[in-house]
């Protein structure tokens, strides 16, 4: 599972939703033009994401999921989630949700969600807490997990 990084998954997720839409014709729930809406919460995911990313390059920490962090972050966007960016990648997904217009393609949200939650985060926290201790642990009582 190590090596299949975050940004990998979201890809897959986003394909997997495609392809859905594709091969099973289902209702449209949020019909043209009112799925153009999608593209704003794909914006502010993306601008999450550029934000954290520029955020870990100042700071000269990991944004890797599973190497090890050198700094730990707690400014910015990490103030309101400890995952910005499994949020903003998330936000991204319900965005391309909203632009296919249909009920079935939200698996791909789900599936996103559920792994990140299950696994991806709890990793990364078990390293957080090995590598800062209780400067970590103090953090983590202060921030939720998502939002």
């Amino acid at each position: 599972m190590k090596k299949l990084i975050p940004p990998m998954l979201f890809l897959i997720c986003i394909i997997s939703m495609i392809v859905i839409k594709s091969l099973v014709v289902f209702k449209e729930i949020i019909p043209q033009p009112f799925n153009y809406l999608g593209i704003v919460p794909v914006v502010i995911g993306a601008l999450m994401m550029m934000v954290v990313s520029k955020i870990f390059n100042k700071v000269n920490t990991e944004i890797h999921t599973f190497r090890k962090p050198r700094r730990l972050v707690t400014d910015g966007l990490f103030k309101i989630s400890r995952n910005p960016i499994y949020l903003g990648f998330a936000i991204m997904l319900v965005g391309v949700w909203v632009l296919l217009g249909t009920l079935l393609p939200v698996i791909g949200c789900l599936v996103f969600v559920v792994i990140a939650n299950l696994w991806y985060i709890p990793y990364e926290e078990r390293m957080m807490e090995q590598t800062f201790g209780s400067e970590y642990l103090t953090y983590k009582t202060k921030v939720r997990r998502w939002l």
